[in-house]
């Protein structure tokens, strides 16, 4: 029987999980929030001491295991300086730029666990004080933020409770239009958190039982490097990484589809694997495109890197403006959630 996954579920998943603030660092409640979700289906769970999650279900196989990974770390800030004039320099966490944060909203969180709102601008924001306001350069050193308070000095800033360390997350602004747009921030990778959310609830409410056993890495440290490149259990043969697929000039990937990437920055993912998801693909009518990925890098290729001897590769919905004002759509979502459940469900292959 074809899957047909539950998308206006994933969908309110999706939404629920971009509005928890987690930049990478900042991870515990959104965390708490997937254990709970798995936790209320009977998903055994467990927690790594990076604060990342594992879920596993048991299948028919024991002795060689699958493991999925997707991250619930987002791109964010941190406190780099508490300003003479009342305001904050920030210092970025992950890899983006700041024009693609100019005007937004932000929280910063304390911690005493007190949260303050504000804005990140240009500090010649003005046109009617800065003649350079549309060409200085947005950088660290002319980018602040406003913070929703009196306060006009550093002294003040500090009488809040706002220091130096202090991590700062930036508004989702997430939309669910009637066609089947998803826009928000944090996209990557929260919808495809929520998209292995909805597979495992499945599984289980269906009692399904797995071929293999297989764990689900629900990773907190991937936009800075290195958030699933443990826990690997010594039977795992198969790594898969869910993640974004990457919209842009020369790029196949698209917001309809799930993407199977052949390359990233790291080089090549399995060519077996890919083929066998290609396979897969064809095999249940599921919308797909291969592409590689320039300047991007995946839990995956940080399990490589690690040193874990596995066959890794890489899928996820497609996603466009990756790492700003980012966009899916439904129709992605599902292509990528069958594609999981048939690939769970397939044999290993010898490559």
């Amino acid at each position: 029987m074809a899957y047909q996954p539950n998308i206006t579920e994933t969908k309110k998943l999706i939404q629920q999980l971009v509005s928890i603030p987690s930049p990478s660092g900042y991870t515990k409640q959104v965390i708490s929030f997937v254990e709970d979700f798995l936790q209320a289906y009977n998903v055994e769970t467990k927690r790594n001491r990076k604060g990342g999650l594992i879920a596993t279900l048991p299948g028919t196989n024991d002795k060689e295991h699958r493991m999925l990974t997707a991250h619930v770390d987002t791109l964010g800030a941190m406190v780099k300086e508490v300003k003479c004039n009342g305001r904050l320099k920030l210092d970025l966490i992950g890899g983006y730029h700041y024009n693609s944060i100019e005007g937004e909203y932000c929280k910063i969180h304390t911690a005493s666990g007190k949260t303050i709102t504000g804005t990140i601008l240009l500090h010649q924001t003005s046109v009617h004080v800065y003649k350079n306001a549309g060409t200085v350069d947005r950088n660290q050193m002319n980018m602040e933020v406003r913070i929703d308070a009196k306060v006009h000095t550093a002294e003040e800033i500090r009488q809040l409770g706002i220091e130096v360390g202090d991590f700062v997350s930036l508004e989702p602004r997430v939309e669910i239009t009637d066609n089947g747009f998803i826009k928000s921030r944090h996209l990557d990778d929260k919808a495809s958190v929520a998209i292995l959310l909805q597979l495992i609830k499945h599984i289980q409410t269906e009692n399904i039982l797995l071929p293999y056993t297989t764990h689900f890495l629900i990773s907190n440290n991937e936009e800075i490097g290195y958030g699933g490149n443990s826990n690997i259990t010594e039977e795992t043969v198969e790594y898969l990484a869910v993640d974004m697929g990457a919209m842009g000039d020369g790029q196949t990937t698209d917001e309809y589809t799930v993407s199977i990437c052949a390359k990233d920055s790291s080089g090549p993912y399995h060519y077996g694997l890919r083929n066998h998801l290609v396979e897969l693909a064809n095999k249940n009518d599921i919308g797909y495109q291969i592409d590689m990925y320039p300047h991007y890098g995946s839990d995956a290729s940080a399990a490589i890197k690690a040193g874990h001897d596995i066959i890794h590769g890489l899928i996820g919905p497609g996603i466009d403006s990756s790492h700003a004002f980012e966009r899916t759509h439904e129709d992605s979502l599902k292509n990528t959630s069958q594609l999981i459940y048939y690939y769970l469900l397939s044999d290993l292959q010898t490559y």
